[in-house]
């Protein structure tokens, strides 16, 4: 969330930053009016409040009862009239609390201009598309021939856009959860488990609530929401924190599943598994001081990039221009590796900087060594990496002419002695 005092003092700086990320700009005019009203609500009503303080005093001195009683019935009109204006107050704050969480976050400015994702930033391409002696298969096809990937279970379950994945296909899944996970605790990372349920505080903290509300699966009954990814969780987990200086940073990293109510037509971009409601995901968090910001930015891209290379992956870093940058973020690389069968790139990690703008929503900050008042933390996250399109991509870029796959060496000690898969 915005300071409310930027957009105060320096409305044309939102303004300029909306217009950049292709968004009506309107709304700064529509908070402005509203902050304006509650400046004057309040005002009013403190002033009301004084003069009802004075003569409360006057009528504990007041030796007339006559003169007594008329302030005590004059008093009852001001009484009403605060009681009014602190419900006015009331309903203009939360006015203004949901169109300011509705405001994204300010790109910073060494993120590139642009209007969509066609004009992101490729920074660099790191390995070489992989030869083949033969036409490699798409994943779909691959999974088919296997029986690691079963489209129709998952739609006689549940219905379009799921999928049930089998003897070494699951077994695949779980290597690489694991796997990553192991791998991002030795790169200074605290594994987490976490609820794959949260409460909707927890939403609105991490910036996921109002924005996305249509894109998230709600049990109404018990007013939990599936995570739409492990960034929610790990943000909650700090709500209201104060960490003391010499703690940070903090690195988190946690596996959920995630779900996402989607709007999907067919076509290719959502063949296969590329695109469902619910998918496998690991994730980076961290918190960090302001001036931390930076280079734990480029130690999450490094680690994500790891992830990539140790699984013999081609993938290349893209920035994100304005236009194509998330809610809540201000710097966003996106990590794409090669998927041959497909065709394309994929997108397995996207890493960004937020800086204070979940923190403020959550109200988490630190205390400095040197005393002074506590300051809100930055948080950054990333995805370490996002399954299944990871998964889409060691099928493809490992198989052979007669449609086995070889499994990569890293995630051979999860896989029961299985080095090739040959079936399911």
């Amino acid at each position: 969330m915005l300071d409310i005092n930027l957009i105060r003092e320096t409305p044309d700086v939102v303004r300029d930053a909306l217009r950049m990320r292709n968004m009506d700009a309107g709304i700064v005019d529509e908070v402005q009016a509203l902050d304006t009203k509650r400046r004057a609500l309040l005002v009013e009503a403190e002033a009301l409040k004084g003069e009802r303080n004075s003569v409360s005093k006057e009528i504990g001195k007041s030796k007339d009862p006559a003169e007594r009683q008329a302030k005590i019935e004059a008093m009852r009109g001001v009484g009403d009239r605060i009681a009014a204006l602190d419900d006015q107050v009331r309903e203009v704050e939360e006015n203004l609390n949901n169109l300011v969480a509705h405001i994204p976050n300010l790109p910073d400015p060494s993120t590139p201009l642009g209007k969509d994702e066609h004009e992101n930033v490729v920074v660099r391409v790191m390995g070489e598309q992989k030869a083949f002696d033969f036409t490699p298969l798409p994943h779909w096809d691959l999974g088919l021939k296997l029986g690691i990937i079963d489209f129709d279970e998952g739609v006689k379950i549940t219905g379009s856009r799921f999928y049930v994945l089998n003897g070494a296909g699951a077994r695949l899944e779980r290597a690489l959860i694991s796997w990553m996970l192991d791998l991002h605790t030795r790169q200074g990372y605290l594994e987490k488990y976490t609820p794959f349920m949260v409460k909707a505080d927890t939403l609105y903290a991490s910036g996921q609530l109002p924005k996305f509300i249509d894109n998230l699966y709600h049990d109404a009954e018990e007013d939990y929401w599936m995570v739409p990814t492990a960034e929610v969780p790990l943000t909650g987990i700090h709500i209201n924190d104060v960490f003391e200086e010499a703690a940070l940073p903090v690195r988190y990293t946690a596996y959920t599943p995630c779900f996402r109510r989607e709007k999907m037509s067919a076509g290719r971009d959502v063949r296969g598994i590329k695109r469902g409601h619910q998918f496998d995901k690991v994730e980076m968090y961290t918190y960090c001081k302001p001036e931390e910001s930076e280079h734990e930015l480029q130690k999450m891209l490094a680690d994500a990039e790891q992830t990539c290379r140790d699984l013999g992956l081609t993938y290349r870093i893209v920035r994100l221009c304005t236009g194509d940058l998330g809610f809540n973020a201000r710097i966003t690389f996106d990590v794409e590796v090669w998927a041959p069968g497909c065709d394309e790139w994929l997108e397995v990690s996207s890493v960004s900087s937020v800086g204070d703008f979940q923190a403020r929503r959550a109200n988490i900050k630190y205390r400095p060594a040197e005393g002074g008042k506590t300051r809100l933390v930055h948080t950054l996250n990333g995805s370490g990496l996002g399954l299944p399109r990871t998964l889409i991509a060691v099928l493809e870029n490992n198989q052979q002419a007669d449609g086995s796959i070889v499994v990569p060496e890293v995630l051979r000690p999860w896989m029961g002695g299985i080095e090739v898969i040959t079936g399911k």
